[in-house]
C-alpha cells in the first residue's frame, strides 16, 4: 500500500498521518495556551511540550529538541522499553528592569515519544548544544529490521 502524497510548492512530498495528526495537536494545545494562560493548568497539565525531530537510521534513532534557556542539570532523560521521556524545567530568568511583554514559555516542560524498536539503554548518548538536546537512542542488536527481498 503506499502512502498518499500532497504536493507542496513544486515538489511532491510523501505524507506521514501521524506527523499532521502531532502538528494539529500541538498547534491547537498553543492557540488554547496563549489565549487563556491557565487552560493547562486546569487540564493536570503543567508546563509545556518542547519541539522535536525524531530521525530513525540502520542502527539509531536520533533527536534533535529545542531547549533553548534550559541548563543541562534541569533535564532528566529515562527510558523505559521503547518509551524515551525528557523532562525538565526552563526557569524564570533574574529580571532587571520592567518586563512589558513575555511570549516565551518558562516552567516545566515534557517530551515522551514511543520508538518503534526496543532500544539499547546502555548505549543512549546526550549532548546539549546551544539550545539543543541531541539524543542518540541506539536499538536493541537482534531487533533491528530487515528486508526480505522477494524473489
Amino acid at each position: 500500500m503506499s502512502q498518499p502524497t500532497r504536493q507542496t510548492g513544486t515538489s511532491l512530498t510523501r505524507s506521514d498521518p501521524f506527523s499532521d495528526v502531532n502538528q494539529l495537536a500541538q498547534r491547537m494545545g498553543q492557540l488554547f495556551e496563549d489565549q487563556w494562560p491557565n487552560f493547562p493548568a486546569l487540564l493536570g497539565r503543567d508546563g509545556f511540550v518542547p519541539q522535536a525531530d525524531v530521525e530513525e537510521t540502520e542502527d539509531s534513532y536520533l533527536i534533535d529538541m529545542d531547549l533553548p534557556g534550559v541548563d543541562r542539570d534541569d533535564v532528566d532523560i529515562e527510558v523505559v522499553g521503547r518509551r524515551l521521556v525528557v523532562t525538565g524545567e526552563r526557569k524564570e530568568k533574574e529580571r532587571v528592569g520592567l518586563l512589558r511583554r513575555q511570549s516565551r514559555t518558562i516552567g516545566r516542560f515534557r517530551y515522551e515519544v514511543s520508538l518503534p524498536d526496543q532500544v539499547n539503554e546502555d548505549g543512549i548518548a546526550a549532548a546539549l548544544t546551544d539550545g539543543v538536546l541531541h539524543l542518540q537512542v541506539p536499538k536493541r542488536q537482534g531487533e533491528q529490521r530487515r528486508r526480505i527481498e522477494v524473489k
